[in-house]
């Protein structure tokens, strides 16, 4: 017999493959050996096999993008089903959702296929990825052209294209066309699956106003829901949250939780906590971070980054501290948190510790983790070490700044009396700076009673946001601190023309889960009495311990005894004496500001501190204060 019969030399010789065996790859690197061993012996003539191939490296968890691309143009057949594939690989590949539509495009060109049910889904995505309303408008006449309108997914699809693109008209008019009982939401007819259907409709109607700013339209809808899923309610919480209607959001959440039929899941969690976060209702914090542990709701990097925000930003950066050290410590989101969290209480050795570890870790740190580390440079007034992260940053770690690092150098700078430097960093800065920019050193320059620049910021700041009571008000102060009542009465006059209206102070204070709201000189309270007995009995014990009111903080002409009445009944005070009245002897007290505290309240609560035994927390619009023993965290310095 010939020698030659023996070699494998022809397709014949090797074994023959089927699409099982493909699909039970577990990586890219043994899907293109395979590929490899099909090129060679020609089994990628198969369709069905090369089809499969394709799924694989488009759609797989191992998936590789471009390795898709190269055998989707080696098919022997572009099937639809090919097509749709690199279609939705591309639509759902972050910064390639223009080449899905060019995709899309030569699909139409080549007209071998027509796109199907299953095609426009993911060109739609695509388009509002993009918030490209012409493309998905021309999207929208080939469904009618096909003939697909009428289908339950192509028109959810359809309808998130047109919110996300901010077309609520145009989603209006979609979906009172598909939902049953146009004239009220809750005559639904339909089977099950209809009713189902209508669900999900109004969950992306109620995204949408919310996405808008919306937020009576998306709660008249999501009261007229008949049935409400998870999804729901979790639009309606975080839609709240994050266009800062915190309360509302938390009361959402309560009803939800009230009514019992959908529980919250994994996202529910994630969407309250910064509503939690930023009002600082430490209790509320607590309950969900036991719910999700009894529930069994997986504490991810994401979950878990949530809980370390909420826990510091609500006071306890020592058990915000506990959380970071259970979670996983391979993502930058999770080390960034923690670093936040420690920049807001100024613990910034702390910081330059996890920054170390960090750096252990493998992780590289980011442009947020800078504006931490920066921000806890400022209120530690490290000016030094600040300018050394910056320039670190931008030279051996190669990032870009962005205007909020630039902001946070102004502060620095500003704070340590820096005061030219800082306003030639704003002068030479690469890009347009903000108003939060030249509000930092305003701020500064009122600190340092530095009239003359702080007259150059506030002027640009009026020209910039000419309704903004911030400049005028700052401006105003500085005028009285420098005995310049003409300079004050112009600049009122000015916002009474314009009527330009102060931010009052605003204090509160969680107690037994229910957050107590305090103004400048508030008696509105139930308990107003006994508050204002209580403030008569710290006043009397600060005279004891030789406290002196500082009626320089009082930036009003009136006379002494008036000033140190107005200081007695600034909205922290009034928090702080409710605590007491409201809570057993040496219970913390955790308070929540809207404004900066001003002097003669940080000097109070330290002596308060003292006399009650209490550790007091005190977040205003800057930073943490921890008073504790007559002293505070901040070291007299923020």
């Amino acid at each position: 017999m010939n020698a030659l019969m023996f070699q494998p030399n022809t397709a014949s010789y090797y074994p023959r493959l089927d699409v099982p065996q493909i699909k039970a790859c577990k990586s890219m690197r043994e899907l293109k050996q395979v590929h490899a061993f099909l090129v060679k012996t020609g089994q990628t003539h198969d369709n069905a096999i090369a089809t499969e191939i394709l799924r694989l490296s488009a759609t797989s968890d191992f998936r590789d993008i471009g390795y898709a691309l190269s055998v989707f143009d080696q098919l022997p057949e572009r099937n639809c089903f090919a097509w749709n594939t690199v279609i939705r690989a591309l639509a759902e590949t972050q910064d390639r959702h223009l080449d899905a539509l060019l995709v899309f495009c030569q699909m139409l060109s080549e007209a071998t296929v027509e796109p199907n049910q299953f095609t426009f889904p993911s060109v739609l995505k695509a388009c509002a990825v993009m918030a490209r309303l012409a493309e998905g408008k021309q999207v929208h006449g080939l469904l009618l052209k096909f003939g697909l309108v009428d289908d339950e997914f192509v028109v959810t699809n359809l309808l998130r294209m047109y919110v996300m693109c901010g077309s609520m008209e145009d989603a209006n008019v979609l979906f009172y066309r598909n939902v049953e009982g146009v004239d009220d939401v809750r005559n639904l007819v339909r089977d099950e699956r209809g009713r189902e259907f209508n669900v999900v409709l109004c969950n992306v109607m109620v995204d949408g106003y919310a996405r808008v700013g919306n937020l009576k339209a998306a709660r008249e809808l999501f009261d007229r829901m008949a049935q409400r899923s998870v999804v729901s309610w979790n639009v309606m919480i975080s839609g709240y949250a994050q266009n800062g209607f915190y309360k509302e959001a938390i009361e959402i959440f309560h009803r939800m939780m009230q009514m019992g039929d959908v529980l919250p899941n994994r996202v529910t969690l994630v969407s309250v906590l910064p509503a939690i976060s930023r009002l600082g209702v430490l209790e509320l914090g607590k309950w969900v971070h036991l719910y999700a542990e009894k529930n069994k709701i997986r504490i991810d990097d994401v979950l878990g980054s949530a809980l370390v925000d909420m826990y510091a930003k609500c006071g306890s950066i020592e058990k915000a501290i506990q959380v970071f050290e259970r979670l996983p410590q391979n993502n930058v989101i999770t080390w960034n948190a923690v670093i936040g969290g420690l920049a807001m209480h100024g613990k910034a050795n702390d910081i330059f510790n996890y920054l170390s570890r960090m750096e252990k870790c493998g992780i590289s740190p980011s442009d947020v983790t800078y504006i931490a580390i920066l921000s806890a440079c400022s209120h530690a007034g490290l000016v030094d070490e600040g300018r050394s992260f910056f320039n670190d940053m931008v030279n051996s770690v190669g990032l870009k700044p962005k205007i909020e690092h630039y902001g946070c150098m102004v502060d620095l700078l500003g704070r340590a009396g820096y005061l030219e430097e800082a306003e030639e960093l704003i002068l030479n800065m690469p890009m347009k700076p903000d108003d939060v920019i030249w509000k930092a050193l305003l701020g500064a320059s009122k600190m340092h009673k530095n009239i003359k620049i702080g007259m150059r910021a506030a002027e640009v700041l009026m020209q910039m946001a000419p309704h903004d009571s911030g400049a005028y008000v700052a401006l105003s102060n500085m005028y009285a601190s420098s005995g310049n009542w003409d300079g004050v009465a112009a600049v009122r006059l000015m916002m009474k023309d314009m009527d330009i209206r102060k931010d009052p102070g605003c204090s509160w204070i969680e107690i037994d889960g229910v957050i107590h709201e305090f103004l400048v000189e508030d008696d509105s309270h139930s308990r107003a009495k006994d508050i204002h007995s209580m403030l008569e009995e710290i006043s009397n014990k600060l005279s004891l311990e030789g406290h002196m009111p500082d009626t320089t903080q009082v930036l009003l002409k009136m006379d002494e005894k008036h000033k140190e009445s107005v200081l007695h009944y600034h909205s922290e005070k009034i928090a702080v004496a409710f605590g007491l009245i409201s809570t057993p002897p040496k219970t913390p007290l955790c308070i929540v500001k809207n404004l900066r505290i001003c002097e003669d309240c940080h000097s109070s609560m330290k002596l308060i501190s003292k006399m009650y035994e209490r550790k007091i927390v005190i977040r205003d619009r800057k930073r943490f204060h921890h008073f504790e023993h007559g002293s505070c965290s901040c070291m007299d310095y923020w």
